[in-house]
């Protein structure tokens, strides 16, 4: 007898009538009509089951701290980098912890199991750090957490950086941080990839930068670091997020640069929601989305992953933990209307970023871990359409969310009561 059987699901690939086999932990059958027993069923007449979204970009030491101490009144970058270094000497382990698990829960409740964050550790206290690898161990039952040593500050440009962000490594944090384009000059920003990208070969760890994020079409520190990653061997363990910069360059350069990050195996996260709100404040009209090339990344074989970035914090007074919501928008900012397209925007919060963050046993294949969500939707599209329910989130092959279907009590002739909302 198997421990958890759902029946009749629909995959994100389109098979349907997919019976989905669950036994210690793991994936033992996936496939119609499933004849045995479980423990436990689980009807989702049709629905779509997918494997659990995934965040390959956020700043958990952050979160839920918007109006602290102040409010960002003019919604800008700078302004926000300003206020986290005033909120940064009033910080507490206790708080931050107590922010961490709260904005944790509500991931779980939205189907999102795994989080990139990157940390500051421009705080000499380390508060943070020692906070959210508190935070890593408590969710691990029901959340992978992946932490970046991120020197917010400039790892030269602040006087303690790169130490700091030593002892953060040596004290478990997993990645490798950077933001060559804070740095006082370019000079700078280049020297600061290099040494973080040697820092991470000779350590055996994964690089992720803040890269680029930036109107200046200039500003070309991607190249840099796709240069660093193939130099030292680090193809497929560097990442750029943001890379706002390439949405203001110019054809040319541009076909140049994507060959070079897909031969250096670097990926592409962008934060949809996060670079349409920060990005071209100083145009006027015509005014830039400020998004990175979504399509045109795709299109030369880069990977390209959505995150969620900010959740009410000084950068961004919104957010709720939804990946829907942040494929939602980048279908939106990058045009991406096609059908395809549309579900290389799920991709971008499911299984792209599953394989950025290197998450092991990811997926909906026989021997993956059962971690599943089950959403009121019947295709990846409509999902995206939906924001769809999470009628289900399964971790390891047991329930730990769910929320009741949406639904519209319509009074109408001829029609039921309370309606489907989804098929409404």
């Amino acid at each position: 007898m198997l421990d958890l059987i759902l029946r009749d699901a629909t995959l994100p690939d389109g098979r349907v009538g997919i019976d989905i086999g669950v036994e210690h932990g793991r994936i033992a059958a996936l496939q119609p009509h499933l004849p045995a027993q479980a423990g436990r069923e689980i009807d989702c007449a049709g629905q779509l089951v997918t494997p659990p979204f995934v965040d390959a970009h956020f700043h958990m030491d952050s979160t839920l701290s918007h109006g602290l101490p102040r409010v960002n009144q003019s919604g800008t970058l700078l302004e926000g980098i300003a206020l986290w270094g005033e909120l940064k000497p009033l910080l507490t382990q206790e708080a931050l912890v107590e922010r961490a698990l709260a904005y944790c829960d509500w991931a779980v409740a939205k189907g999102l199991l795994a989080i990139r964050s990157h940390v500051d550790v421009c705080d000499d206290r380390l508060l943070a750090v020692e906070a959210l690898l508190q935070v890593r161990e408590r969710v691990k039952p029901y959340l992978d957490l992946q932490l970046v040593a991120f020197p917010q500050d400039g790892v030269l440009r602040s006087a303690n950086a790169l130490a700091n962000l030593k002892r953060a490594l040596d004290l478990g944090v997993d990645v490798v941080g950077g933001i060559p384009h804070f740095e006082r000059t370019m000079q700078d920003g280049a020297e600061s990839v290099r040494i973080l990208c040697e820092l991470a070969a000779e350590r055996g760890l994964v690089v992720d930068m803040h890269c680029d994020e930036s109107d200046d079409p200039l500003s070309r520190h991607i190249e840099t670091l796709a240069f660093q990653a193939q130099r030292l061997g680090l193809q497929g363990r560097v990442t750029g997020s943001h890379l706002t910069s390439m949405h203001s360059m110019d054809n040319y350069y541009v076909s140049k640069l994507l060959p070079l990050m897909r031969e250096a195996g670097v990926a592409a996260i962008a934060n949809p929601l996060i670079n349409i709100t920060l990005q071209g404040r100083h145009d006027s009209y015509p005014k830039r989305r400020g998004m990175t090339r979504v399509p045109d990344l795709l299109a030369a074989g880069v990977p390209v992953a959505f995150g969620q970035d900010c959740v009410t914090d000084p950068w961004y007074s919104l957010g709720s933990g939804d990946m829907l919501e942040v494929a939602h928008m980048g279908l939106h900012v990058a045009q991406m209307t096609g059908q395809e397209a549309m579900r290389q925007c799920f991709a971008a919060v499911t299984t792209t970023p599953a394989a950025i963050l290197g998450l092991q046993g990811y997926g909906l294949e026989v021997g993956c871990r059962a971690d599943l969500v089950l959403l009121q939707a019947g295709d990846p599209v409509e999902a995206i359409r939906l924001r769809a329910t999470r009628l289900a989130v399964i971790r390891g092959g047991k329930l730990i969310a769910a929320t009741p279907p949406a639904t519209a009590a319509l009074q109408l002739p001829g029609r039921p009561a309370t309606v489907d909302w989804s098929r409404g």
